[in-house]
C-alpha cells in the first residue's frame, strides 16, 4: 500500500527538521519528496520467530 504522506528527500540538508507533503515535491524548497511509511516487512529479520513464538504464546 503506498503512503500518501510523503516527505521531502533533502531536509536532512535544507531543513532542521521533516518537512511533509502530500505533493510530488517539497512546498519549501522544491526538492522531490519521497515516501514517508517504512517498510512494512523484512524477510532477513533474525529475531521476527521469536516474536511470532510470543504472539503465539500470549494467544493460547
Amino acid at each position: 500500500m503506498k503512503s500518501d504522506i510523503h516527505v521531502c528527500a533533502a531536509w536532512e540538508s535544507e531543513h532542521d527538521r521533516p518537512v511533509y507533503t502530500l505533493g510530488d515535491a517539497c512546498p519549501e524548497c522544491g526538492a522531490p519528496a519521497v515516501n514517508s511509511a517504512p517498510a512494512p516487512f523484512n524477510p532477513e529479520d533474525p529475531y521476527g520467530k521469536y516474536r511470532r513464538a510470543i504472539k503465539r504464546r500470549n494467544r493460547d
